[in-house]
């Protein structure tokens, strides 16, 4: 059942991981509470860092907590908080019309293109260290340095862009939420 590359403690993080991906993954999309969606999404990212310590990049699942849970989601937990998570949305009337059709017809589309995308590269196997041919990676400290000097020279402008739209959401619902307030405001008056 388990073949001579995959140990037993292998599986058992695998699937642990997997679950919490998959339960954070449905937890994201099924809760109703903007908040509770954004601590599903949490679980998720923990749940990935898990599968990349067992692929042995550490790194990458430093960065997967440290940015993604720690840094964005809290991001998205302080928007929310800023707009307001006691406002009831008017959800039976649909603003576009056709948009659900739409985007379910997206959604099966994109499923359709990433199992055949899949299944022409050949299935994932999950062996270890399977980027460096099976051997263990030498002078670790250059692979950082590597990494440290594309993230600074060639990737700067993606950085950047990245940042700037972070900021710019982060304005935006500053804004928004301050001409809520003042109409709220102003009708209260009258």
């Amino acid at each position: 059942m388990i073949d001579s590359i995959h140990s037993l403690p292998d599986v058992i993080t695998f699937v642990v991981a997997t679950l919490l991906i998959l339960t954070g993954a449905v937890g994201v999309i099924a809760a109703k509470n903007p908040v509770h969606s954004a601590l599903s999404l949490i679980m998720t990212f923990f749940g990935v860092s898990i599968a990349f310590i067992e692929q042995g990049a550490h790194f990458l699942a430093a960065v997967e907590i440290i940015v993604y849970a720690g840094a964005i989601v809290v991001l998205f937990l302080f928007v929310i908080m800023f707009l307001g998570v006691d406002r009831a949305d008017e959800v039976s009337v649909d603003p576009l019309v056709g948009q659900r059709p739409l985007a379910l017809a997206g959604v099966v589309v994109t499923i359709a293109g990433v199992v055949t995308m899949m299944s022409r590269a050949g299935w994932v196997t999950g062996a270890p260290a399977l980027s460096t041919g099976g051997q263990p990676m030498q002078g670790g400290n250059e692979n950082i340095k590597e990494l440290g000097t594309a993230v600074f020279t060639t990737y700067i402008y993606a950085f950047e862009a990245t940042a700037a739209l972070l900021i710019i959401a982060v304005v935006g619902a500053v804004i928004l939420a301050r001409k809520e307030r003042v109409v709220d405001e102003q009708e209260g008056v009258a």
